[in-house]
């Protein structure tokens, strides 16, 4: 039994944006292995719900004329991995995503979820940040686009706004098309377990010399992150030995990971550093190799 006070099943998109905006304590369920769990916990903060699971509309992924790759927000992550247009474009996307939990959760779980519960932890956000991808949300005053960096604001926070649904993800063709991207999950079990550590990296080489490089990292920071001071040491110079020693010297400047039960702030340190040059070279080598 859940302890479930307050349930809504909205009809619509703008039936769920009202329900949420006239109820403070509303909170959205959709694939509910986040929310159920956390009532099932005894968590009263999750009692009033807003149902928006069977809005078929919002699980579409496709690609308009200009090569935008829409991901709904609905859509499951096995739909998602096994989507021919992610595999294509947004490999990592299904990389991370085949990470989350077991075969049972990746049925219900939905992307949306994974990265609008503002987990420190999300596999999806090192993919997001990657890829730079666009948020279409639809809130009270219509509806607005926002981009995954500045998403996240503190562990479990999020910019949403009381009354916001998250319609669909946008990948905008200048930030997958003709990249490599690739994603590691560096956790306590082989399976089935949140991230001590999660690192993606998507890069870009013109011969031997970086073009573009872009280094995420889950629980490295009170928010998923992306690595500027490491990116900078590599952009516009070629992929050696020596610069990536000194993009493991670099990073220190971007994270910041705590320490915990499951592993120290040094522990999780040195796995940062070995995860950014691992993933730089695995990206590299879907890329082509260095030369």
């Amino acid at each position: 039994m859940f302890p479930i006070n307050k349930y809504h099943y909205a009809e619509s998109v703008a039936d769920a944006v009202k329900a949420l905006s006239e109820d403070p304590k509303a909170m959205v369920i959709a694939g509910g292995t986040d929310v159920l769990v956390r009532l099932h916990g005894g968590n009263s903060d999750y009692d009033h719900l807003v149902d928006i699971n069977h809005l078929d509309e919002l699980r579409e992924i496709k690609m308009d004329d200009e090569g935008n790759v829409f991901i709904g927000a609905l859509a499951c992550c096995s739909d998602i991995i096994n989507n021919e247009l992610v595999q294509k474009h947004l490999p990592m996307v299904a990389e991370s995503l085949s990470t989350i939990g077991g075969p049972q959760v990746r049925n219900s779980a939905t992307m949306g979820g994974n990265i609008c519960n503002g987990a420190v932890s999300a596999d999806s956000a090192c993919a997001a940040l990657a890829y730079e991808l666009d948020l279409v949300i639809e809130g009270t005053n219509g509806q607005r686009v926002v981009s995954i960096n500045g998403f996240h604001t503190g562990p479990g926070r999020t910019i949403l706004q009381q009354g916001d649904v998250l319609t669909s993800f946008v990948a905008r063709p200048e930030n997958y098309q003709n990249i490599s991207a690739c994603y590691k999950k560096y956790a306590m079990r082989g399976a089935m377990d949140i991230a001590t550590i999660g690192c993606g990296v998507a890069l870009k080489m013109n011969n031997n010399v970086v073009e573009t490089i872009k280094i995420a990292f889950t629980v490295a920071a009170p928010t998923p992150i992306r690595c500027s001071q490491a990116e900078s040491i590599l952009q516009g110079q070629p992929l050696t030995e020596e610069n990536l020693n000194r993009v493991a010297v670099a990073i220190e400047q971007d994270v910041n990971p705590r320490t915990s039960w499951r592993a120290s702030k040094e522990f999780r340190l040195h796995i940062i550093k070995t995860l950014a040059k691992k993933e730089i070279l695995r990206a590299a080598e879907i890329q082509g190799g260095v030369q």
